[in-house]
């Protein structure tokens, strides 16, 4: 873990969504300097599925030795903002970091999202962010090391981050470019920058979005408090930068990853917004028995879905002959380059659990990376052309382990013996 150095001692930070999660993992580790801590959040009673509330999550901040001041506040409401806001000023005489990690999310299209999740997620994350940090900002002027920090992605222009969720997405791309604008319109005067999880962090909404088997390929929340607590840490003059957890603590020295693993070793799953495709992440989650809530949906018209076309048949059948015997005998994570027709990047893990193949880059780097015409690919796999004499004919480049490179020719075999 990152080691707490005593920066925020004597700092008022005011968080929004403290009551559990990663906000209060982020009040707990600026309580141990010391620090003063808001908690902005709507849980004053128990919730029946929800652990935590204002006053339980307070109670944590003062026992490690920072003090608390729980507000029962809905962000969507300018005025019960503005009242925590004061009373924040009123008790600790000021505010010198905002985070605004509230935040709502429905993984659905457009057809099956009811105006009503959309409204909220447009109430709480964009709007809910835009005001909390309009009412705070005046008193961040005051103050000598600003901050705001808003817990959202990168702005990823990909459609894939769109097709599927196009509401969450708005919604969460929203507190973004509130860190895009107000970075620059206070650039001098506050530091304003965003933090994302590299991997899926456990939290409650985790364990329900994804099912009982998503936990262990989590990490815990307090990554995110040591990325945090790294952040606020930095002058002002450190503004405007979409970070990512993993990569400012590697910039702190931090090498031991494992120690915010929920299951140290377990294959972990990326996170949104970082160019992993969805349908990957799905694939990885059913690997290791999870449930995943933001798959999409199957058709259920008389109509024939559209055709996922010859690359996406050939992964089809790939699917359907691997196995853990083929993952334990080759041991590699093949990446694709396609050109073509049918151009694109896929991949084939065969190095963890039962093995998984799909569309985008894999999880991890790959062993071996294959770029060839996609009409080549599809010879290829049904035993039109093998590998070898494909790289002999300048068909196929091939970057990495050779060795791994032949095995996979033995794949392509059992296909063909199986008439896929």
């Amino acid at each position: 873990m990152l080691q707490n150095t005593g920066k925020l001692a004597g700092c008022t930070l005011f968080i929004t969504g403290a009551s559990r999660g990663i906000g209060k993992a982020i009040a707990l580790k600026a309580a141990r300097d010391g620090a003063n801590i808001v908690i902005a959040a709507k849980t004053a009673e128990p919730h029946p599925k929800l652990p935590g509330t204002i006053y339980t999550a307070a109670q944590e901040v003062e026992a490690v030795g920072g003090k608390a001041l729980a507000c029962v506040v809905d962000i969507r409401d300018e005025r019960q903002v503005g009242e925590a806001v004061q009373k924040a000023v009123d008790r600790f005489g000021g505010i010198d970091i905002l985070v605004n990690n509230a935040s709502a999310i429905s993984l659905t299209g457009t057809l099956e999202t009811p105006m009503k999740k959309v409204d909220l997620m447009l109430g709480i994350n964009l709007r809910g962010t835009y005001v909390t940090s309009k009412l705070v900002i005046p008193h961040l002027l005051k103050s000598r090391s600003p901050h705001i920090l808003n817990l959202s992605p990168p702005l990823n222009l990909n459609p894939v981050w769109f097709k599927n969720h196009t509401a969450y997405t708005m919604a969460k791309y929203g507190m973004s470019m509130c860190v895009l604008g107000m970075a620059e319109e206070f650039r001098g005067q506050i530091a304003v920058n965003a933090l994302w999880p590299r991997t899926a962090i456990q939290t409650a909404a985790m364990d329900m979005l994804g099912g009982d088997g998503v936990g262990k390929q989590c990490r815990t929340a307090d990554i995110m408090a040591d990325a945090a607590y790294a952040i606020l840490s930095q002058p002002k003059d450190y503004t405007g930068h979409f970070l990512v957890d993993e990569d400012i603590l590697r910039e702190q020295g931090v090498q031991d990853f494992d120690q915010y693993a929920v299951q140290p070793g377990h294959p972990l799953l990326p996170d949104f917004f970082l160019d992993e495709a969805p349908e990957t992440l799905v694939q990885q989650m059913e690997q290791h028995g999870a449930t995943p809530a933001f798959k999409p949906p199957s058709s259920s018209s008389s109509a024939a879905p559209p055709s996922g076309g010859p690359i996406e048949s050939t992964f089809d059948a790939i699917r359907g002959v691997i196995n853990e015997d083929v993952v334990k005998s080759t041991q590699g994570i093949y990446q694709f380059d396609l050109s073509g027709e049918h151009g694109g990047i896929w991949f084939l893990d065969l190095k963890s659990g039962c093995g998984s193949a799909g569309q985008g880059e894999p999880s991890v780097k790959a062993d071996v990376v294959m770029t060839m015409d996609s009409s080549d690919f599809s010879k290829m796999f049904s035993g039109k052309l093998k590998p070898t004499m494909a790289f002999m004919m300048g068909k196929l480049r091939i970057k990495g382990d050779m060795t791994l490179a032949i095995k996979l020719e033995k794949l392509m075999s059992r296909m063909n013996k199986a008439k896929l």
